[in-house]
C-alpha cells in the first residue's frame, strides 16, 4: 500500500467529480460534491501472521479518513483465512470507532491539504486520471470500454505486476516475503457447515413460495420482463416483485427473458509477469520445466482456473492465469459462478491437465469434493485438482482426503505454485535452491 497514494486518490477524485459534473452542466453545487464509500483493501490481508492485518486496516482506515470519504467499511484480520469471527469483527468495527471518536480526525476537513507531496500526488493523479477518462470517451463511453476489454485488461496487467514485485520480494510484506515467522500460531476461524447453510435457504425458499400469494407474485415477475422488454423503471417493479415475495433468483430470471444473460470467456493477460523475471534461475528453471512437459505430451500443460459457486472474487485467478499463461502453461480461464458440473464440462471439452480451483466465499468444502467426484465419474480422476484462495489450514486435511492435490493460501509465491504443479504432472522439479547449487 502507498498510505500517500491514498489520500490523494480520494482528493482527486473529488476535483475530478466536480469537473465532470460541472461540464455536465450541474447547476446545484452540492450535485458537485462526491459522497464516497471506501472500504479497505482485501488484497493487503495476508494468511501469514495474521494479527499484521490490524495494523494494515487500521492504516487504510487512515488514509480513507484523511482523505475525506463518508462511509467506511474496514475488513477483518482473519479475512485472509476465513469468514470473520465475532471477534474479529469487533476488532474491525472498533477501528472505525477509534478513528472516529477519539483520533480528532474527523474534526478538520482535508487535514493533509497543503502539503506540497500530497498536493503533488493529487494534481498528478488529476491530470492521468483525465487523461484515461478521455481515452475511454475516445471508445464510446464506458459501456463501450468495457466491450472492448480495456479496463478489465488494464486492471489485470496491474494486478499481475504487483504479485511479481511480491513474489521477488521488491514489494515487502510484513511476515510473508520478509521478517517471516518460525512457525505460525493457530488462529480461530469461523466454521461455515455449508450443507447446512444450503439446507436451510431452501427451507426457507420453500415456506416462502408455500404462503405467498402466487398469482400476485407471477404478475408483478411478468410486470417486470414486461418493463424490462419496453423502458419500465425496472428497480420500481423489482420492489414490486420482491413485495410480492418473489426470490432473487425468480427477479434475475425475469429480466433475463429481455435481455439474456451476459457472459465472457476470460482470456488472460499475457507479457506482464514474465518480464519481471527475466533474470531469476529458479523462474527459468519453472519454464524450462513446462517446455520438457510439453514435450513429453505434444503440447503445453493446460491448466483451466476454474470459479465456483457465488464467487465474485477473481483477482487472484487472474493474476494467477496472467503469471501460468507467461511461464508457458496453456491457460483456459472459467466464467464466474460456475457449477461444479460446469466445470467439468469446460475442463473436459477443452482437454485439460489439471485444474486450478480458486475459492474466497467459504464454499471450497462443498464444492471442490463434487467436482472431483464429477471427474472421477466421467472416468477422468487422472485430472488434477489444486485450490487456492481463503481456505482456513484446518480445513486443508479435508480436501486433502477429498482428493485435492496442492492447496495455495494468500502469500502464496505463484512461481512455487507452478513448480508444485509440474511435479504433480509427473516432472521433476527440484525444491526451491536445488538447481541453484547444481548451477553452482
Amino acid at each position: 500500500m502507498n498510505f500517500f497514494m491514498e489520500v490523494a486518490k480520494l482528493r482527486a477524485a473529488r476535483t475530478l467529480w466536480w469537473r465532470v459534473m460541472d461540464g455536465l452542466g450541474a447547476k446545484d453545487e452540492r450535485s458537485k460534491m462526491l459522497r464516497t464509500h471506501c472500504q479497505t483493501s482485501g488484497v493487503s490481508l495476508q494468511e501469514q501472521d495474521p494479527y499484521n492485518n490490524v495494523i494494515r486496516t487500521t492504516i487504510e482506515a487512515m488514509a480513507a479518513t484523511l482523505g475525506g470519504t463518508q462511509s467506511l467499511h474496514t475488513n477483518a484480520l482473519d479475512e485472509a483465512i476465513a469468514l470473520p469471527t465475532d471477534f474479529s469483527a469487533r476488532i474491525a468495527r472498533n477501528t472505525q470507532i477509534v478513528l472516529a471518536e477519539e483520533s480528532g480526525i474527523t474534526r478538520v476537513v482535508d487535514p493533509l491539504g497543503g502539503s506540497y507531496y500530497v498536493e503533488a500526488l493529487t494534481s498528478t493523479l488529476v491530470d492521468e486520471c483525465w487523461a484515461l477518462i478521455e481515452e475511454v470517451d475516445a471508445l464510446g463511453g464506458m459501456t463501450a470500454a468495457v466491450a472492448t476489454g480495456m479496463p478489465k485488461r488494464r486492471i489485470e496487467e496491474a494486478a499481475a505486476a504487483r504479485q511479481a514485485r511480491v513474489d521477488k520480494g521488491e514489494d515487502v510484506i510484513v511476515g510473508v516475503n520478509k521478517y517471516r515467522l518460525a512457525s505460525e500460531e493457530h488462529l480461530d476461524t469461523l466454521e461455515v457447515d455449508n450443507h447446512a447453510v444450503r439446507e436451510g435457504q431452501i427451507a426457507r425458499l420453500k415456506k416462502m413460495r408455500e404462503t405467498r400469494d402466487e398469482a400476485e407474485c407471477r404478475a408483478a415477475l411478468t410486470a417486470l420482463t414486461e418493463g424490462a422488454k419496453g423502458s419500465g423503471n425496472l428497480l420500481a417493479l423489482a420492489v414490486e416483485c420482491a413485495r410480492a415475495r418473489a426470490s432473487l433468483g425468480e427477479i434475475s430470471d425475469a429480466m433475463e427473458v429481455a435481455f439474456g444473460r451476459y457472459g465472457t470467456q476470460p482470456v488472460p493477460v499475457t507479457g506482464v509477469y514474465g518480464p519481471a523475471y527475466a533474470e531469476d534461475a529458479r523462474y527459468r528453471a519453472v519454464t524450462e520445466g513446462v517446455q520438457s512437459v510439453a514435450r513429453r505430451l505434444g503440447r503445453a500443460p493446460r491448466l483451466l482456473v476454474a470459479k465456483m459457486g457465488q464467487d465474485g472474487h477473481d483477482r487472484g485467478a487472474n493474476v494467477i492465469a496472467s503469471a501460468f499463461a507467461d511461464m508457458g502453461f496453456e491457460v483456459v480461464s472459467g466464467p464466474l459462478f460456475q457449477t461444479p458440473e460446469e466445470t467439468r464440462d469446460l475442463a473436459l471439452q477443452k482437454g485439460v491437465d489439471a485444474i486450478g480451483a480458486s475459492s474466497l466465499a467459504a464454499g471450497h468444502k462443498t464444492l471442490i469434493p463434487e467436482l472431483i467426484r464429477l471427474l472421477k465419474d466421467a472416468g477422468r480422476a487422472d485430472i488434477k485438482v489444486i485450490a487456492g484462495g481463503v481456505i482456513p489450514p484446518q480445513d486443508y486435511d479435508y480436501l486433502r482426503d477429498a482428493g485435492v492435490q496442492g492447496i495455495y493460501g494468500p502469500g502464496s509465491n505463484v512461481v512455487e505454485c507452478a513448480a508444485d504443479l509440474l511435479r504433480l504432472l509427473g516432472h521433476n522439479m527440484p525444491p526451491v535452491g536445488e538447481e541453484l547449487e547444481a548451477a553452482e
